[in-house]
Order: C-alpha cells, then sequence, then structure tokens
C-alpha cells in the first residue's frame, strides 16, 4: 500500500475505532482524532523528508489492556530490530523463568584428596550465567574476589596440591555459540563477546595502549586487563589528536588467540594511557587459566595446564570420574540480570536469557537458532500473529535479523498481562531520565512518560516499549527507521522526539 494511502487509510481506521467502540461525545473524539492525524502527519513527513526518504519508518502503538492496534504505519515491514530486540527476550525470559530465577555455578573435583593431595581435575562447571564475576553487581564477587572466594573453597576441602588440572567446563553447550549472523568485525570487540555456557567478567579484556606523542605515531600495547599472556596482538594501531575517543577495532574470533588491534587513540589521556574493550576468545578457558594462577598465587601447586571443554572443543585431560561439589556460586536474580540487560543494552547477557529460556522450555535444544524456535513456539501459544518475525539472534546484533513493528507491540502488549510484568516493567529506562534514553526528549511531554529500549546498528534506529497516554492508558510501542540518511542522525534524533511527545498525546480509548 503506498505510504500515503496508508496514511489515509490509519486515520479512517480509528475514526470507525472510535465510534463504534467507544460512545464518547464529539468533542472528546475530535480531540483524539486530531491528536492521532498529527502523529501520523509528523511520521509522514519524517518519512518524506530528507533524513529518512530513502529509507522506511515503521510505527505500531497498541493497547495493552486488550491488545488493540491504534496505529499502524508500515507496521507489517519487517525491518532490523537493532537492540530492542532485548525486549522481546527478557520479556520472555521473565515470563518463563520468573523474576527470582538465578544460575548455579559449580565448583567440583574428580577423583581422590589423600594428603592434602587432589588426585584428580578441579572443574568450573558453568549453566550460563554472564554475570558471573561482573563487576556490575556490588552484593556479588567481581573478578578479582569470585577467584580468591574459589581459592579458599579449595583450600577449605583440605587441598594443597592438585595431581591433574582446573578445568573450565562450558559443556552445557556442545556447540559454537555466536550467532553465524553476527558481523565479523564485531566479533573481536566487548559488545561482539561470544556467549559460553561458563561465561566469567562478561567475557571481555582491558587492552591499554601507550599513546604516541604526536598524531600518527604508532600506540603499542602496554598490557591487558586481566592479564591474559596467551593473548597475541598484531598492533597498528596509531595516535590521533586529543578528545577524539576510542576508534580502535579488535579483530578477533572464538577460540582463537590471535588479535588484531587496528584504528586510533587519542593523544594526551592520563600518563599518556588509553584502554579499549575486547572480547575473550574462550572464556572457559580464561576461568580455568585465571583459577590456575590465583591458586598459585595462594600456594597452591596444580600439575597440569590449564584447560577448558565445550562449546564443541574436545576434552584433553583425562576425567576421574564422579564429581563431588565443593562450592555453589548463585548469580543475582534475573530481574536484576534484565534491568541490566535493558539499561545497559549488553548483547551477552540477551543471548545468556535466550539460551536459558529455551532451554528451560525444551531440554533438547542445542543452538541459537533452535532457541529462537522455542522463543517463537512460546508466544505463538498465546494467540500472537508473528508473520515477518525473521530474528536471528536473542540481543539484536545480527544485521540480518529482522521483525515487524507490528510484531514488538503484539508481544509487548501480551506481557503486559503477564504474571511478571510489574517487574519486567520496572527494568525499562525512563525516557528523559535512565538508561540509554536518559537524554532523550528531555524537557518534554515525553519525559518520565514513556518507559523505552533503545536500538542502532548501521543504518538503523529503532525504539520500543510502553507510554501512557493522556487518559491513563498504558500503551505499548515501536518505532524502526531503517536505512537512514548518512550524516542525519542529529535530525532523526529530533524527528523521533517529536513522535514521543505525540505518542503520550493520543488517548487509549
Amino acid at each position: 500500500m503506498p505510504r500515503l494511502l496508508s496514511f489515509v487509510f490509519s486515520i479512517t481506521y480509528l475514526f470507525g475505532y472510535y465510534t463504534q467502540a467507544n460512545p464518547i461525545s464529539n468533542n472528546q473524539l475530535l480531540a483524539d482524532s486530531l491528536a492521532t492525524q498529527r502523529l501520523l502527519a509528523r511520521v509522514e513527513a519524517f518519512q518524506s523528508g530528507p533524513a529518512a526518504r530513502y529509507g522506511t519508518i515503521a510505527l505500531s502503538v497498541r493497547r495493552v489492556s486488550d491488545g488493540t492496534e491504534l496505529i499502524g504505519y508500515n507496521a507489517h515491514q519487517s525491518l532490523p530490530s537493532a537492540s530492542t530486540l532485548k525486549l522481546i527476550t527478557t520479556a520472555t525470559a521473565m515470563a518463563v523463568l520468573g523474576s527470582n530465577y538465578t544460575y548455579t555455578t559449580t565448583l567440583e573435583y574428580d577423583g581422590t584428596i589423600k594428603d592434602s593431595t587432589l588426585m584428580g581435575n578441579l572443574y568450573i562447571r558453568g549453566t550460563g550465567d554472564p554475570s558471573l564475576g561482573s563487576w556490575r553487581f556490588p552484593n556479588y564477587y567481581d573478578l578479582s574476589a569470585l577467584l580468591k572466594y574459589w581459592s579458599a573453597a579449595v583450600k577449605a576441602a583440605g587441598i594443597r596440591r592438585i595431581q591433574g588440572t582446573v578445568v573450565g567446563d562450558a559443556s552445557l553447550y556442545d556447540e559454537l555459540t555466536t550467532p553465524d549472523t553476527w558481523p565479523f568485525g564485531d566479533l573481536g570487540n566487548y559488545y561482539g563477546a561470544s556467549l559460553s555456557a561458563l561465561n566469567i567478567n562478561e567475557n571481555l579484556y582491558r587492552v591499554f595502549f601507550k599513546t604516541g606523542k604526536s598524531v600518527n605515531v604508532p600506540a603499542s600495547v602496554l598490557r591487558t586487563d586481566p592479564a591474559i599472556p596467551y593473548l597475541a596482538f598484531r598492533n597498528t594501531v596509531v595516535t590521533d589528536a586529543a578528545n577524539t575517543g576510542d576508534q580502535v577495532n579488535i579483530y578477533g574470533t572464538p577460540f582463537m588467540n590471535q588479535q588484531w588491534l587496528t584504528g586510533k587513540v587519542p593523544i594526551g589521556e592520563p600518563a599518556n594511557e588509553f584502554s579499549v574493550k575486547g572480547s575473550l576468545p574462550d572464556p572457559a578457558f580464561f576461568a580455568a587459566f585465571a583459577l590456575h594462577s590465583q591458586l598459585g598465587q595462594d600456594t597452591i601447586l596444580v600439575s597440569g595446564s590449564p584447560s577448558s571443554v565445550g562449546g564443541g572443543l574436545p576434552n584433553s585431560f583425562p576425567a576421574m570420574g564422579k564429581r563431588t561439589v565443593l562450592n555453589q556460586h548463585r548469580s543475582p536474580t534475573l530481574v536484576e540480570l534484565v534491568l541490566q540487560t535493558n539499561f545497559q543494552s549488553i548483547n551477552l547477557y540477551a543471548e545468556a536469557l535466550l539460551r536459558t529460556t529455551a532451554l528451560t522450555l525444551n531440554k533438547t535444544v542445542r543452538s541459537t537458532s533452535a532457541s529462537i524456535d522455542e522463543l517463537i513456539k512460546f508466544w505463538r501459544t498465546k494467540g500472537i500473529n508473528l508473520d515477518g518475525f525473521r530474528i536471528r539472534d536473542g540481543s539484536g546484533l545480527s544485521a540480518v535479523g529482522a521483525l515487524t513493528a507490528d510484531n514488538m507491540t503484539s508481544i509487548l502488549s501480551t506481557m503486559g498481562r503477564e504474571k511478571a510484568f510489574p517487574q519486567f516493567y520496572e527494568t525499562i529506562p525512563i525516557v528523559g531520565q535512565t538508561g540509554t534514553v536518559k537524554t532523550l526528549a528531555r524537557g518534554t511531554a515525553a519525559t518520565g512518560n514513556i518507559r523505552a529500549k533503545s536500538g542502532s546498528i548501521e543504518g538503523v534506529r529503532a525504539y520500543a516499549g510502553y507510554f501512557t497516554a493522556a487518559d491513563g492508558e498504558r500503551m505499548s510501542f515501536c518505532i524502526l527507521v531503517n536505512k537512514f540518511t548518512p550524516g542525519q542522525n542529529r535530525a532523526v534524533t529530533t524527528e523521533l522526539e517529536k513522535i514521543f511527545v505525540g505518542l503520550v498525546g493520543l488517548s487509549g480509548k
């Protein structure tokens, strides 16, 4: 349908809906209709203007109480969602697992203990906790504290020597867990960190550069934090002008310890140092390596070299039979994890929650694509039409994944009637106040009245969530801007802010 006809159809539909389903005063009907017309006119002007005329804008607005769609503009076109997809992933996790769900990571050993010597291996068995060793949760162990905690547990078991190896056990996922549609250029960077059944330190590290004293002078690698001596860097990074920020790209792939560093770092940073974040190629191996090192510092000798299993890797160590539990570490609750996922837009957390939710629904799931199938089945059982729903991961980092604005608002409005909704709702940032939308639409009627998850990848801006209409009705919404004109970021933001103001002026009746 041509866009102008779609615009006219939306107006006609709304008049019909109001008159048939809502016997309200003519004055109220006129006010509500005018608010809708103004909003659609704004969207149409955005679509035909210089910022988006060569791309596509889609908008869906749906009432939460009964799922009725009130506005649909290109709402059935399948478009990239970017990180707004995290709302669907986290909503599914909350609905299936419950807000109090926690992960358990277990420290185990096999073999026997005799005369303070473990004749066997020490295992860190992961179940997919994305927050293990993270610094984000003050009431839980960060990486340094976690390693000391585990080492203390080994000592408490009377072990002073290990005649075996420390193993990072990520065997819960027995295939390569990185979605195969993620861009290669993202994989070595922190936001492209691959999921493991044994995640640690959010599967990232920092590499520190010594900046040059002038522009275009090479910047040398000083160190990594945490220390990862087995990583090898090929470095072509140079120094740029002051205040130019992080322009470094790290190229790497899962299970490969060679990393390529390219790009620029700014001159004049404190101590002439500048750090960027990269992704651990094998988080399970790093967990074993880090614990092996901590045990050595605490005078617990380990004869074998660290090892890992999972992600399709074969065992490289002799197992010694049944395992005995030494320690169990519980994660923050699911609602705490979801809050970080949506406020900070952490891809790793979203991928972990997708896999965990799918395994709960179907114990035979063994891949990302199979996990997505389970997510789709779950929402279809609730009567949602998911035509056009073509996602390829749980986070929205995939450049080829897509969904419709109608898909998004259908799921969000249905979630609004789920038991876990009140807790889920609180995990979504508030426009103009918190999270990735805290600077958006400040000082307007939208501030404080919209909860939204943002999304941004190459050529894509997206927002989805909930807002309170002028009459107090709760609404779900999704706006997708695809292939906007390069260099028009500021203009796109301005238009989106105007649309947000228009949203809160609508009536939900």
